[in-house]
């Protein structure tokens, strides 16, 4: 089972956009829980969180969220990223093989030119992570924030595929 966690920071619609593509992960059976932290306490996000059932958390220790996770894995996501179709089987094949962290592989039709991808740092969860509840709770005794229990992590590229939350963004503008 997989508990999704994303940190918002007043990202309403892309949130909307993320948990109706996690449906899927429940309906089949593998998403077990959402959890959703807030870092601007907005209404809307809290809206949101209520009416998809999910766990909202406007002060939260990051230990204390990995260790309160009801699945034994744990995928980290922006809002506004968006699995493909197949998603659910690449994560679940995944599981059953390996204990090593994954990321998803970039949506071939959302990539960057090149010379974009070259110049700019990818942020830490543009392809998500997906990581046993074990090693997070390794990662979260020394962690404060979201991207610490990402740091030093080495994942393994998934077959399934991720828009990521930036692509979103840019429609937007």
């Amino acid at each position: 089972m997989l508990t999704v966690i994303l940190e918002c920071r007043n990202h309403e619609p892309e949130l909307t956009q993320t948990l109706s593509v996690l449906v899927t992960g429940a309906v089949e059976g593998l998403v077990r829980d959402v959890i959703i932290l807030d870092l601007d306490r907005a209404d809307g996000v809290a809206r949101i969180a209520d009416a998809a059932g999910c766990l909202y958390h406007t002060q939260w220790d990051i230990k204390d969220i990995v260790r309160n996770a009801r699945g034994s894995w744990l995928l980290f996501v922006e809002p506004g990223a968006r699995p493909q179709p197949g998603w659910v089987d690449g994560i679940s094949e995944h599981i059953l093989i390996s204990r090593m962290p994954a990321h998803f592989s970039p949506a071939r039709g959302y990539r960057q030119p090149l010379i974009k991808r070259l110049l700019r740092s990818t942020p830490p969860l543009e392809l998500g992570l997906l990581i046993a509840k074990e090693e997070a709770l390794a990662s979260a005794e020394k962690a404060e924030t979201v991207n610490d229990i990402l740091k030093g992590q080495k994942p393994k590229r998934l077959s399934a595929e991720l828009i990521p939350s930036w692509v979103m963004r840019a429609k937007a503008r």
